[in-house]
């Protein structure tokens, strides 16, 4: 397996601290995006401004280099994960990709990206947490993270869930050794998989429903100047 054909960069900006995050019975639903999200993965990538996109990529990437690199992710080969609301908005995913070299066959990297207005709420740690049980699950042993040394949110969360850290300057890197997979986390991702595809599919059917209700509302609703018993003015 090959990297990404776009540099993942940095993991993250703005994401949570774990002082921030939810408590953990809050339930959030991740779920794998396939093909026919890409283009929705796109439009979540152009909403970060430039500063997001440097703390995500590395560098302020361009729309033509976010379409570029949306175009080329590997459903087949690499993992992407997902959060969406109640408007079908993706508002936060993860690209856990894995490496091509062939000494490194058990390696993957990760980045992930959270939307401004839904920042604190620990969508990031749950993608983080999320991805290393996937990882697992599928015989990877070191899963690293490329961040940018003054991302001091992505890196507590990659201490704290054990990574070493080796800073180079303006960057750092983040390798994380995963122990091998357990019955628990196989049966337990087997089954976050199937809440977020039912809970996705909520989603849809109540989007229809309003969508249809805000249709029938335009419907019938009156033009201002057609209420009045005499008519409009003349």
């Amino acid at each position: 397996m090959t990297h990404s054909t776009f540099p993942l960069g940095d993991a993250a900006y703005g994401i949570d601290l774990p002082a921030t995050a939810k408590p953990a019975d809050v339930i959030v639903p991740i779920r794998s995006l396939g093909e026919n999200h890409r283009g929705r993965i796109a439009v979540h990538l152009k909403a970060l401004d430039a500063h997001d996109r440097y703390y995500r990529f590395g560098f302020a990437a361009s729309d033509a280099q976010i379409e570029r690199y949306v175009a080329g992710l590997n459903f087949d080969r690499d993992e992407i994960f997902g959060i969406y609301n109640r408007h079908l908005v993706l508002i936060a995913m993860a690209h856990l990709a894995y490496a091509g070299d062939g000494h490194l066959p058990e390696c993957a990297e990760f980045g992930v990206s959270v939307l401004p207005h839904v920042r604190g709420r620990g969508f990031g740690q749950r993608l983080f947490e999320r991805a290393m049980m996937h990882a697992r699950n599928h015989g990877v042993r070191m899963m690293f993270l490329h961040v940018l040394s003054e991302n001091a949110a992505m890196l507590t969360i990659a201490r704290k869930a054990g990574a070493s850290v080796v800073r180079d300057g303006c960057e750092s890197e983040a390798h994380l050794v995963l122990p091998p997979a357990t019955l628990n986390t196989q049966v337990t991702e087997l089954l976050e998989e199937h809440m977020a595809q039912a809970n996705y599919q909520v989603k849809i059917q109540a989007k229809q429903f309003r969508d249809l209700l805000n249709s029938l509302g335009s419907a019938w609703r009156v033009p201002p100047g057609l209420g009045s018993a005499h008519g409009p003015a003349p």
